[in-house]
């Protein structure tokens, strides 16, 4: 690919958006928004009927919407996804650029490169941030991987549906950021309702019991970078020094919890699994470290 195939995109070209599942409604009103002409196809055409009513052009083909661009971006379910619909379109990829902003495994969307490479086509995994109402807003940012040049060539478009990160050359890197940040935000949620659920059998109505819950939540940020020095720092040194917080006290908490979760009838799936890191760490001689010491046990698991 040389610099001309993947020239950079100005405001008035065409773009073409597969997949109109919420988010790819919301890329490509935003796009709207900004005066590019969208060309869209998805699998079930009356999905397209609202972006089409605000501007956009319903494609009849996957082929036709490929031809449409030269920067094509999917938000489908995920990667079997993307080769279901465009491998018949094989020979329209040459000299186009594919963004996916579709969920799936790093492994899975290295392979994906390489079937875009093998077509012709630049690649670009991302991880979208946000929720679909937030799309093209001061609060969205969008994780990206891949190659450096085509990132550059399509930032102005990309930065577009929020503030673009581009974390390096592999293309598996965008989606192991956007399933680590999924990881904290679908554990968060869990013991939410978890905790929720506890305060309930108390009497305490959601209503009153989440201000309190998210209230913690939020602050564990603050919490966190307590210290003058970064947490990242210690754990990336293989320090995890006990003087606040240790591994007994806080594996004699996850026992309470659990206690307490049984004693109530709750599902003990997520307060076992927390226990569970912390008796390991223990049991590998490690009570007295941070209860950042848990990551041993998750980095190598028995």
């Amino acid at each position: 690919m040389n610099k001309e195939q993947h020239r950079t995109l100005s405001q008035g070209s065409t773009i073409t958006v597969i997949g109109l599942g919420p988010m790819g409604q919301a890329i490509t009103r935003t796009l709207l928004a900004a005066g590019h002409p969208v060309t869209v196809w998805n699998r079930t055409a009356d999905r397209a009927e609202g972006v089409v009513a605000d501007g956009a052009t319903l494609a009849a083909t996957p082929g036709e919407a490929v031809e449409a661009s030269d920067l094509v971006l999917l938000s489908l379910t995920d990667y079997q996804a993307m080769y279901d619909i465009l491998d018949s379109t094989a020979a329209s990829l040459a000299g186009r650029t594919l963004v996916n902003l579709s969920s799936d495994t790093p492994d899975r969307t290295r392979e994906a490169a390489s079937w875009a490479a093998g077509r012709g086509a630049a690649f670009l995994s991302g991880g979208v941030m946000v929720p679909a109402p937030m799309v093209g807003t001061e609060a969205a940012h969008v994780y990206y991987s891949g190659p450096g040049q085509v990132m550059e060539s399509h930032g102005a478009v990309l930065a577009l549906l929020g503030a673009p990160k581009h974390l390096g050359e592999d293309p598996g890197l965008a989606q192991m950021m956007y399933q680590a940040q999924l990881t904290v935000f679908l554990t968060t949620l869990s013991a939410l309702m978890h905790a929720t659920a506890m305060l309930g059998t108390a009497g305490m109505k959601a209503r009153e019991a989440l201000p309190e819950l998210l209230s913690s939540a939020d602050s564990l940020g603050a919490i966190l970078r307590a210290g003058e020095e970064h947490p990242g720092a210690a754990l990336d040194a293989g320090e995890h020094p006990g003087d606040l917080s240790t591994i007994t006290m806080m594996g004699a908490t996850s026992d309470h919890i659990v206690e307490t979760s049984t004693a109530l009838g709750l599902d003990l799936a997520l307060p076992l699994a927390v226990r569970a890191h912390y008796r390991r760490a223990i049991e590998d001689g490690h009570g007295s470290d941070n209860w950042t010491r848990i990551i041993d046990g998750i980095r190598a698991p028995r």
